[in-house]
């Protein structure tokens, strides 16, 4: 029976899951996981790669131990962040998105291209880790100094397996450096900002062999893992999606990217996907749930939490989308410093920060509709908070529309079906 091998890393874990074909169906086995999370690297936010390396290489031997027949293999992350190289040498730290290197520098971009003009051109929403302030940031510092390349961290992984280095198109798209219009990147944008031109070539679509690593070709999935994830959803029709994680990203399929004004003021995305444009919104996600439970109670299970969460009767809420969620030194002051009423249990926390995700994905929904035109019946939920029947009828409730949790990993069934399809 053959099989394909998805390895999908996310900012705080990573899996490596086979797939094959049975019945018609993808079938899958999770054969490794390993932990990932940020580094503090002289005062910056840094990813270990070396770390992620090795973990990438122990998965793919755990697939060959029980797997003798795997065809191929494909990465996927998160986007925005890259590793610099010179040569074939690594310019270290990989910072990572949460890091605030870039907040010098943002004025100085808009200085030299509006971010009217940035949006008009790449349909990017504004976010302070887009890739096109980390490459300014790192030119500033003198980081791209004899810098031959730029690989985002699929690209790079796969790299260090195969020899070969590729751009892939959904991920690139993340930065706000590739053209809505193309979907390569526009050098106008890079020739403004006076960024080494040597540096942008061109994308590659999901799909293209790259190399090869240990006699298994190493394949270009959508390696953005949202643009996976929404590969991965058997969706009925075309509806908005939750892909829920560490961030919520909320979108929807469309023909075409939207660059509207309307759509820059409500700072909407308009990202690669595989044959359309995924228009969506970054929201924070899990990672508020996530840090709290680091804060306050590293000791319970996240069945325990919600089940509190879903006991408590408080009422407030936050801003889920404040900048000030991004990095916070203390997830708890930050709440404490937004709310009139102090929680007096973790449920407290836990319920207030569920409900305020609850009521961005309604905000979300509302602009979604407003800019696309369209009213919509029903939801996908994919990802962790797929699982978490609590913020699921939280949001059916505040969204006023169906909710349809999905706990699949779809990151890796849209990995699979991408390896999958292409010619053999």
């Amino acid at each position: 029976m053959k099989s394909c091998l998805a390895i999908d890393i996310g900012a705080s874990s990573g899996r490596h899951i086979v797939g094959w074909m049975e019945g018609g169906e993808i079938k899958t086995k999770e054969v490794y996981r390993f932990p990932n999370q940020v580094r503090d690297r002289g005062g910056h936010l840094a990813w270990d790669v070396d770390g992620l390396l090795f973990h990438v290489k122990t998965g793919i031997d755990a697939a060959r131990a029980i797997f003798d027949d795997i065809r191929s293999l494909s990465i996927d992350t998160w986007g925005v962040d890259y590793v610099l190289m010179r040569g074939d040498q690594e310019v270290l730290p990989c910072f990572a998105y949460r890091d605030d290197r870039t907040e010098a520098v943002i004025p100085q971009v808009h200085g030299k291209m509006p971010f009217a003009e940035l949006y008009r051109r790449t349909g990017i929403q504004y976010q302070p880790f887009n890739t096109v302030y980390q490459l300014y940031a790192d030119m500033v510092e003198g980081r791209l100094e004899g810098v031959t390349d730029f690989l985002m961290l699929p690209e790079y992984l796969l790299y260090k397996l195969s020899g070969v280095k590729a751009h892939e198109y959904t991920n690139a798209t993340t930065g706000g450096l590739v053209s809505a219009g193309t979907g390569e990147y526009d050098m106008d944008i890079v020739r403004a900002l006076g960024l080494p031109e040597r540096l942008f070539g061109r994308l590659s679509r999901p799909g293209t062999v790259v190399g090869q690593y240990l006699n298994i070709p190493c394949v270009l999935c959508a390696s953005h893992d949202t643009a996976s994830a929404v590969e991965g959803i058997p969706m009925d029709g075309n509806h908005p999606y939750i892909s829920s994680g560490t961030w919520s990203l909320l979108g929807v399929k469309t023909e075409k990217p939207i660059t509207t004004p309307e759509s820059m003021e409500s700072n909407w995305s308009n990202e690669g996907g595989v044959g359309y444009n995924r228009y969506q919104k970054n929201i924070m996600g899990m990672w508020l749930v996530n840090r709290l439970r680091d804060e306050l109670c590293p000791h319970k299970d996240f069945a325990e939490i919600v089940r509190e969460a879903g006991q408590s009767t408080y009422g407030e809420t936050v801003d889920a989308s404040d900048p000030g969620f991004l990095a916070p030194e203390s997830m708890k002051d930050a709440f404490d410093e937004r709310l009139k009423v102090k929680p007096a249990s973790d449920g407290d926390y836990f319920r207030c920060a569920y409900m305020s995700l609850a009521l961005s994905y309604k905000q979300a929904v509302e602009e979604l509709e407003r800019n696309t035109g369209t009213t919509y019946e029903k939801i996908y939920v994919v990802g962790g908070g797929a699982k978490n029947e609590l913020l699921n009828r939280m949001a059916a409730y505040a969204i006023g529309k169906q909710v349809i949790a999905m706990p699949i990993e779809a990151t890796a069934l849209g990995n699979l079906k991408i390896q999958m399809a292409r010619p053999r």
